[in-house]
């Protein structure tokens, strides 16, 4: 029955799709109709030919294929946006690579929302989807809830991916900072976000232990406060149910204030939080160590959480939203510093009596790594918060080199240590194919990220200080095309740093694809024990 009732709605959003294709106002939305039915019809196809297939009693199995395809998802988007990062890196330090001939299609206006999103999204989303459905059955010892719900998560995920893709290519956004998906898209975002809330919760309520570890308090946390983010920012009228133009809510000042509300905090629970969640189980296990203050791990969770959902009006500081909104913002942005900090030390310091390991082991020394950004950039977050900071540094690329030292520091490295973890694990393999590669994954990120960062500091400071030049009669010294010319150089260093971080990624999925293929098998052990 359940087959039959998977095969009826899948075609109903076949034809729909169809329809909608052909009734289509905007090229846009007509791709994303057309990839709609596409992905329909495969998926139609596939519950037909498994459908008479027995079903294996696996109850008491963890859940692990899905979790396979999310870490296969996460190095191959990740690849693509770290690709489509440089290449926009390239065309901003030689700006004749804005590829016109492709109808404006492969410039930057185009493809600088395609790397946000891919980086952000794909690759970070996909990396907290498949390590909280790994992190929840093993601290809970029980398989993922929901039976098949959980593929419809991964792939509905994908095919967000693919449209949100499509959709800025081809200039369907909704033409805020973070360029979000048009309306379309977001329903099938909420609609999957949802189904991973249910499969998340639904997993933590049958769960054999009788705890519920830290860790699955940051990954709850993220998806609850990512899916109100979502609703309210992304709240818009469509214009026709067959093209992707909308009227957007909020205007103005309102919509600064909305918009950056959501900004900030999509990085404060999506990238920090839920990324925590992933520190605070994966850090310990590499380490084979526990973690060093479980109370710490407690009053850094609810300091964060409650401190974080306040400090977005800092990005406004003297626009036209009330002074006293941007100086609350940067208060709480201020004290948020202590409580980053506190988790800092706490997954540092869960390395006690294991140090040793950094000099052996370039996994926990990526691990390691990626909390160290974590913490520089907590750091620098608040100071740059500050108004006196502030007006130096906004809208220079001092803010562009502050988000990539977190992004790829932060997430990235802590991300690329959970994948190392992860797949000798998932494919039972008896290590990784060679930890010299993961070395030189490590130092190649390293110094990506350092001549990245380091670049767009001297350069957002520079900037910062033309902008403000007056000669002795009061004018401005510097004229805006003046900043452009003297960054140059900076620009060449931000491109090879993300030369490097790229070329890394890619040793790594080489690393992981022979680990799979040339490892030899463990002896199986599937079976659902606490806290493995």
């Amino acid at each position: 029955m359940w087959d039959y009732l998977k095969l009826a709605g899948l075609g109903l959003v076949a034809v729909l799709a169809a329809i909608a294709a052909n009734y289509a106002h905007d090229l846009a939305y007509q791709v994303n109709a057309i990839t709609v039915m596409l992905a329909a019809g495969i998926a139609f196809l596939w519950v037909v030919r498994s459908a008479g297939d027995p079903k294996p009693n696996v109850q008491h199995e963890y859940f692990d294929s899905v979790i396979r395809a999310g870490a296969i998802a996460t190095a191959f988007w990740g690849v693509v946006g770290f690709l489509v990062g440089v290449v926009i890196a390239t065309q901003l330090a030689f700006p004749q690579l804005n590829f016109e001939f492709l109808q404006g299609y492969g410039n930057f206006g185009r493809l600088r929302p395609l790397h946000t999103s891919a980086v952000i999204f794909a690759f970070g989303g996909n990396a907290l989807i498949m390590s909280s459905f790994y992190i929840v059955q093993r601290t809970s010892a029980a398989r993922l809830f929901g039976g098949s719900l959980g593929w419809f998560v991964f792939w509905g995920w994908q095919l967000v991916i693919v449209l949100a893709a499509t959709g800025y290519v081809l200039g369907a956004t909704q033409g805020k900072e973070y360029a979000e998906p048009v309306w379309y898209v977001d329903i099938l975002i909420t609609v999957v976000w949802v189904a991973f809330l249910i499969a998340f919760m639904g997993t933590l309520f049958k769960r054999k232990e009788p705890h519920i570890y830290v860790a699955n308090w940051f990954l709850l946390s993220m998806i609850l406060t990512v899916a109100m983010l979502h609703l309210v920012n992304n709240a818009a009228i469509p214009v026709s149910i067959f093209g992707s133009a909308q009227v957007q809510l909020y205007s103005g000042v309102q919509d600064a204030m909305v918009q950056w509300w959501y900004g900030h905090n999509a990085v404060g629970f999506f990238l920090t939080a839920g990324f925590l969640g992933m520190m605070y189980y994966f850090v310990p296990k590499q380490a084979e160590r526990p973690v060093y203050s479980y109370k710490l791990s407690i009053i850094h969770f609810w300091a964060l959480i409650f401190l974080y959902i306040w400090a977005g009006p800092h990005h406004l500081h003297y626009t036209a939203l009330p002074d006293w909104a941007s100086t609350l913002g940067m208060v709480f942005s201020v004290i948020l510093w202590m409580p980053s900090w506190g988790g800092m030390i706490n997954g540092l310091m869960t390395l006690s009596g294991a140090w040793d390991k950094l000099r052996t082991d370039p996994i926990i020394r990526m691990m390691v790594v990626s909390i160290g950004f974590y913490g520089m950039s907590t750091f620098e977050g608040p100071m740059m918060s500050i108004k006196a900071v502030n007006s130096l540094s906004h809208y220079t690329d001092w803010t562009i080199g502050h988000v990539h030292s977190g992004a790829l520091g932060w997430n990235g490295m802590i991300t690329f240590g959970v994948l190392y973890y992860l797949v000798p694990r998932l494919w039972n393999r008896e290590g990784l194919y060679s930890l010299k590669l993961v070395s030189w994954h490590f130092w190649l990120a390293t110094i990506g990220i350092v001549l990245y960062a380091s670049s767009m500091w001297v350069t957002g400071i520079m900037e910062g200080l033309m902008w403000r030049e007056v000669d002795a009669n009061g004018f401005l010294v510097n004229a805006f095309a003046d900043t452009v010319a003297a960054k140059f150089p900076m620009y060449v260093v931000r491109a090879l740093g993300g030369l490097l971080f790229l070329t890394g990624a890619v040793i790594m999925c080489w690393n992981l694809w022979m680990t799979v293929r040339a490892q030899p098998v463990k002896a199986s052990q599937h079976a659902a024990v606490p806290a493995e």
